[in-house]
């Protein structure tokens, strides 16, 4: 095996898969990335893989000769992430007859230096899972990120509420035609629902079969990679997904991401969006984040800011008491309709949601101190952010 590339080709796409590779690998190979040379498209793909989460990407370079090998992920992209922008050569020479037993070794070299590397033979890398007969759905860059980027904060990092770990993607449908894909996201103290228009979808590639009673749980781990992924794309580009009842796959070009569902029932989230409301803020949002950011300089005990909201004076003021450091007070003008009303937060949820908006002004909804509150941005996508309050102690 024999290829020559630029640096910054093979810097880029190691980069991408080095972040599934785990960091107690098992077995060992999967603490390696997968190269390998095809002389007959003239590229290379490298992929990582940790057992249910893979990346894979490829690139142009010289192939002299094809081949496979994999070799330690942290290793290869410390080496490579360091060397100048140059040509790079990567050789591995063919085993003599007599030497079976005998590691693989493959030479990394530039004008600048010669570096030997210990792999594994390729052939020892398991293979990525394929979607051969599920169904398969075409969707715009800018529709996945509008979803994702209002939602994956929100999901839950505790693995003992597993299904909570992942992103449920469906559609809305009416009149029997599905027209608005939903990301729902929650950890059991908030959620976050965002709607993206199927209009936005190329209608001779997605076939309206394929999305009527579409309904998957994707590991927000997963989404968070392919959201970094999508990043990098221009937002007319299209992805595939393509699933069936384990697997869930994302292709894009020279890339594919590929993941297990998370399997079970995801909570009935509609349920705890209330319909009714007997007070209604509206506030700009930066002003509000800001004030947020401040008085959470003392929030840092116990993490929580308390509401008070002034209908007569058209005022929120903003309250942190942390005992042995001190307390905080902010306000800002607001529309508020309603009784007054005392209500605290955890501040960390309030910003994660609010930085997640894009609109200048947003609606904050509720009933009394002890019930869900609604955040809502007055524009561009729409998004609902819901809130459990925390007890005040006084």
């Amino acid at each position: 095996m024999k290829f020559v590339c630029s640096q910054s080709d093979l810097n880029n796409n190691l980069s991408l898969v080095s972040r599934v590779v785990p960091s107690r690998p098992e077995p060992p190979v999967l603490g390696n990335v997968l190269l390998v040379a095809k002389a007959d498209t003239q590229k290379v793909s490298l992929t990582g893989f940790d057992g249910s989460l893979g990346i894979s990407t490829s690139f142009n370079a010289e192939i002299i000769e094809e081949g496979a090998i994999t070799l330690p992920a942290k290793l290869l992209n410390d080496i490579v992430s360091r060397l100048p922008e140059m040509e790079i050569t990567l050789s591995v020479p063919e085993k003599d007859d007599d030497s079976e037993n005998r590691a693989i070794v493959a030479n990394l070299s530039s004008p600048s230096g010669k570096f030997e590397l210990r792999g594994i033979e390729g052939s020892e890398f398991p293979e990525l899972p394929v979607v051969s007969q599920g169904e398969a759905i075409a969707l715009p860059v800018s529709l996945l990120l509008e979803g994702l980027r209002g939602c994956l904060f929100a999901a839950s990092t505790e693995l003992s509420k597993q299904i909570l770990t992942g992103i449920h993607v469906k559609t809305q449908t009416q009149n029997s035609i599905p027209d608005n894909l939903e990301f729902a996201a929650t950890d059991s103290h908030r959620l976050a629902v965002v709607e993206t228009s199927i209009e936005k979808l190329d209608e001779e590639s997605v076939e309206p079969l394929n999305l009527k009673n579409f309904a998957v749980t994707i590991p927000a781990r997963a989404l968070r990679e392919l959201e970094k992924i999508l990043a990098t794309l221009p937002s007319s580009e299209t992805v595939q997904l393509r699933f069936d009842d384990t697997q869930v796959i994302f292709e894009l070009d020279d890339r594919c991401l590929t993941s297990l569902r998370l399997l079970g029932t995801y909570p009935a989230y509609e349920q705890l969006i209330p319909l009714q409301f007997a007070r209604q803020m509206v506030v700009d949002r930066k002003r509000l984040v800001t004030s947020l950011e401040l008085v959470a300089v003392l929030a840092q005990k116990n993490n929580i800011v308390k509401f008070s909201l002034d209908s007569k004076a058209g005022q929120l003021l903003l309250a942190v008491d942390a005992q042995d450091i001190g307390s905080a007070k902010e306000s800002l003008p607001a529309e508020i309709i309603g009784e007054d009303i005392d209500i605290a937060f955890n501040i960390k949820y309030l910003m994660d949601g609010l930085k997640a908006m894009s609109a200048t002004e947003i609606k904050m909804q509720l009933n009394e101190w002890n019930q869900p509150v609604i955040f809502t941005p007055l524009s561009g996508v729409k998004m609902t952010y819901l809130v459990m309050p925390v007890q005040i102690r006084n």
